[in-house]
This record gives structure tokens, sequence and C-alpha cells, in this order.
């Protein structure tokens, strides 16, 4: 349970930080820090909670196992908008000139 709560609070201090950042820069430059953020996220919390999970401590186990369910949880919930599984929701927030709206 430590491990979910863990991944959520990080992931919302971190996700809003790749907001900023992508809000100020349009074209394909946003969409390619989304991307780089995702892979950053999902690499970090299946590889760190893999390792975690490897060690003979029980507390680092569960606190492995629950940055892994910490992300799948989050991203059902939020339907991959907070963890960038579904690139097809930022078109419509981050870059309203992509869909012909000027």
């Amino acid at each position: 349970m430590l491990g979910a709560f863990v991944y959520i609070c990080a992931n919302a201090v971190l996700g809003f930080m790749v907001f900023l950042l992508v809000s100020d820069r349009p074209g394909t430059t946003g969409e390619i820090i989304l991307g780089v953020a995702t892979a950053a996220g999902v690499l970090t919390v299946f590889v760190g909670g893999g390792l975690l999970i490897r060690t003979r401590n029980a507390v680092a186990k569960g606190l492995g196992l629950g940055l892994m369910i910490g992300w799948a949880l989050v991203t059902i919930c939020t339907v991959g908008l907070c963890t960038g599984v579904n690139p097809d929701l930022y078109a419509a927030l981050t870059w309203p000139a992509s869909n012909g709206v000027p």
C-alpha cells in the first residue's frame, strides 16, 4: 500500500512538472517530452519495483510491488492520462492547433 501511495504522490508532482515543460513548447517537441517522460516513468516503476522485489527485505518487496500496483491503478482510473499511456488524450489537451482549431 505504501508503494502505491508513493507512486501516486511522485507521479502527481513529476507529471505536473512535465505538463508545465510541455506547455511552453509547441509542435513535436512537446510530444517528444511526453514520450520521454512516459518511458522514464514506466522504466522507473517497473525496473525499480522489480529490483526491490528481488531483495530479501519484506518491506522493500512490498514497496516494489506497491509501485507497480500504483502505476496500474493510476493508468486504469485516469484512462492513461496521468501515466502517458493514452497519447490521444494529450492531443486534445495540449495542442489544440493540431486539431484544426486556431
